[in-house]
């Protein structure tokens, strides 16, 4: 569902930092956003560095970061809070996504609400 003049995401300002951190350090355009078929739940997020925009993507520009989302992931990722989290043992991105219905136990992986399927 597409809301127009609302963000597909947003980021929490440790991702908006640590993503601008990437793009300086790097020399990338933006970060890339989609999802893919795999993993146990189904589902993934895929995330790649890239240095040109394509035509239908969605571009999100917050605090120094920008962040594109792939045309075919916009229905998947619309509500999705982006934060980057740091623990003891790892450190990531990790998706606050309203259309995950099931994500599987090591986190890698997620199932979407069979509503964004359905036919209207």
């Amino acid at each position: 569902m597409f809301i127009p003049g609302k963000q597909a995401v947003t980021l929490t300002p440790k991702a908006a930092a640590h993503i601008a951190r990437l793009m300086e350090k790097d020399g990338h355009t933006a970060l890339k956003i989609g999802v893919k078929k795999g993993g146990c739940a189904g589902m993934e997020y895929t995330m790649d560095y890239i240095d040109e925009l394509g035509e239908h993507d969605e571009v999100v520009e917050q605090d120094g970061a920008r962040v594109v989302i792939a045309p075919m992931a916009q229905m998947f990722l619309f509500g999705t809070q982006i934060d980057y989290e740091t623990s003891l043992l790892e450190s990531g991105f990790k998706f606050i996504n309203p259309n995950v219905s099931e994500a599987c136990g090591c986190g890698e992986s997620i199932k979407f609400d069979d509503a964004l399927f359905a036919k209207k």
